[in-house]
């Protein structure tokens, strides 16, 4: 794989799994374990699952675009944009998710939580531009 932005967003899934997949485990072993500081708190709880949940899926969209990428966009500014759009959504959905459960309080989580809806409109916009440009071509 030559084409940058595509190499990009498989370094970025590749991580994401690698630090999503742990996470997981971690979450499963805080319940085995009844840890009171992750079971006390439903929010918590949730928001570190879609955390998890959403690290995993997003770090396999970015593979799936580094494997057809170049294929399906094949304007190399249009994967180059859609590259870095889907790059920050996948960073920013599920870190807005874990923060918002690290400090969360009386049911309500933390202002972390706001780059959930950045990263989504971020990776809307990657895919309806990703979509555009391979119906182009």
């Amino acid at each position: 794989m030559k084409d940058a932005p595509t190499r990009k967003a498989v370094v970025l899934g590749w991580f994401l799994l690698a630090v999503s997949l742990p996470l997981g485990m971690t979450l499963e072993a805080l319940h085995a374990l009844k840890v009171p500081v992750y079971l006390g708190s439903p929010i918590r709880r949730e928001l570190w699952t879609l955390a998890h949940a959403h690290g995993n899926l997003l770090g396999i969209l970015c593979l799936v675009f580094g494997a057809l990428g170049e294929r399906t966009v094949p304007d190399e500014r249009a994967r180059g944009s859609v590259s870095r759009w889907l790059r920050i959504g996948s960073v920013a959905m599920p870190a807005g998710f874990f923060v918002g459960g690290i400090l969360s309080s009386e049911g309500d989580p933390s202002l972390g939580v706001l780059l959930v809806p950045l990263g989504g409109v971020c990776l809307l916009y990657a895919l309806v531009r990703a979509g555009l440009a391979a119906r182009r071509a």
